[in-house]
């Protein structure tokens, strides 16, 4: 079950930061923020958005750390969060930013990435 919490965990954080780091953007072509927003109104609302992702990302390590009782090494706990990263990116990207289109070398990173788990998991 730790493994279950672990990922939920990692997925719910990721989503979180990738609202924090990108969100604004489509923000600014939507003309929700302007140019002549405080870039300080944009960092503490991003910071706002970070603090659930944080909360969610220190829980999800903690529980899926194989020394406090979870299953995962400390590798395969980063490995696992860089995947569903650039896999929630890759969502939000297509979904948010409509002409944003994934091409050949986009699928191939990913695939690179996937054999990353395949190798960190590898005994």
């Amino acid at each position: 079950m730790n493994a279950f919490y672990t990922i939920t965990l990692l997925i719910v954080s990721n989503c979180f930061m990738t609202l924090a780091w990108y969100g604004h953007l489509k923000l600014q072509s939507i003309g929700t923020i302007t140019d002549h927003t405080p870039l300080l109104i944009i960092i503490l609302s991003s910071w706002l958005l970070a603090l659930p992702e944080y909360i969610c990302q220190v829980n999800g390590n903690r529980i899926g750390f194989i020394e406090n009782g979870g299953p995962f090494t400390l590798m395969q706990l980063k490995i696992i969060q860089e995947v569903l990263s650039i896999a929630i990116f890759t969502v939000f990207s297509v979904m948010v930013f409509k002409g944003q289109p994934i091409q050949w070398n986009h699928i191939a990173a990913f695939f690179c990435l996937i054999l990353a788990v395949y190798f960190v998991f590898l005994k």
